[in-house]
């Protein structure tokens, strides 16, 4: 079978804890970044781009961010949408205060502002925990909604409180604003994530990461054998708001055009909250099975009624999506708390050791 891992000897423990232990791995890999980097920008429609592939991306990011410091570090957070949000609005004014700001730049030096924000709300993480945390980090998505809305030189004193994306070019190409074309920003979107989703693979995998798991799975338990639990906890936050900044000035700049501050409101922090929880929590892989079903979803129950020959009502469609991702989350809880991650892992074991599967 394809996943035959006869003649494939592993001859240290380097190799053993390699990313990619079984070569099958890698080579799934390589055909989803071919995918991803060649065969969807030629083949993909601006409205796939707009509402599937760009999106899928953000939303990946964004749940990372949050499985940084749900999945690994263990530490609850409701306000990853507001997280979002400050990365965005910052994004905007650096652009508006430094016209000749590379865009790349600017989106990578807003998750600093984002994650400056994220400590300071991280700070009562070392008193309290769980249920408690939860509700910290919800009066931080509340509060800095309402400071989206009521401080209007985030907005540049627009009327609506709404930041709206300028044309902006990069080596004479027009990758944001109303006139760059969707393929341009999809490779700008897809770079970027990229390289933030390896260096967080990396981070996970090292000693960090280890510090944060250990964090997770007992926390007295590390803090007596030398971990510093503040340090420990404040850096998920920081790394975790970080990412999620970023996700948030891609998902305004380079996907929507423009943003009002109701749209970082807490539906979207539950969205991403879903997101982890469907794909798999401590994983980083789940992220993106998780975005991709989140946002398929809508599509498909949208548009399949239509090609079977059924007429539903767009109420009774939206319905049913809230229906049927309430579903999910209840079945990922009760059958299986690892999510889709954890589906794919035993569909893999199951697949190496075929024709005889337990």
């Amino acid at each position: 079978m394809f996943y035959n891992t006869a003649g494939q000897f592993k001859t240290s423990y380097t190799k053993d804890q390699s990313l990619f232990p079984v070569k099958q791995d890698a080579i799934l890999l390589g055909v989803v970044l071919l995918c991803a980097w060649i065969i969807f920008p030629m083949t993909a429609s601006e409205f796939t781009f707009k509402t599937m592939l760009m999106p899928v991306l953000c939303y990946s990011l964004a749940a990372l961010g949050l499985n940084v410091l749900t999945g690994f570090a263990g530490q609850l957070s409701l306000g990853t949408a507001a997280f979002m949000g400050v990365g965005a609005f910052a994004c905007y004014k650096l652009i508006t205060i430094f016209p000749e700001m590379n865009i790349i730049v600017a989106i990578l030096l807003s998750g600093v502002f984002s994650s400056a924000v994220g400590v300071a709300f991280g700070l009562p993480s070392l008193r309290i925990k769980g249920f408690y945390l939860a509700i910290a980090t919800l009066a931080a998505q509340f509060f800095l909604v309402w400071l989206f809305e009521k401080w209007h030189w985030l907005s540049n004193h627009n009327p609506s409180g709404a930041i709206e994306v300028p044309n902006i070019d990069m080596f004479g190409i027009t990758v944001a604003g109303p006139n760059a074309a969707p393929v341009t920003q999809y490779y700008l979107i897809l770079a970027i994530v990229t390289l933030i989703t390896i260096v967080t693979i990396n981070l996970t995998r090292g000693n960090q990461g280890r510090i944060w798991k250990a964090t997770r799975d007992m926390d007295i338990a590390a803090e007596l054998i030398g971990i510093n639990l503040l340090k420990s906890k404040l850096t998920a936050f920081a790394v975790s708001s970080y990412i999620v900044g970023v996700a948030g000035a891609l998902f305004v700049f380079l996907n929507l055009g423009a943003a009002e501050p109701n749209f970082f409101d807490i539906p979207l922090s539950f969205k991403i909250l879903f997101i982890a929880i469907i794909g798999g929590l401590g994983s980083v892989m789940g992220n993106f099975m998780g975005a991709i079903l989140i946002v398929a979803l809508p599509v498909v129950i949208k548009f399949l009624p239509d090609a079977i020959g059924l007429e539903i009502n767009p109420a009774t469609v939206e319905h049913l999506n809230i229906m049927t991702v309430g579903a999910l989350i209840i079945f990922f809880l009760i059958i299986e708390p690892h999510g889709l991650a954890r589906l794919w892992q035993l569909i893999r074991e199951k697949l190496i050791i075929w024709p005889f599967p337990h």
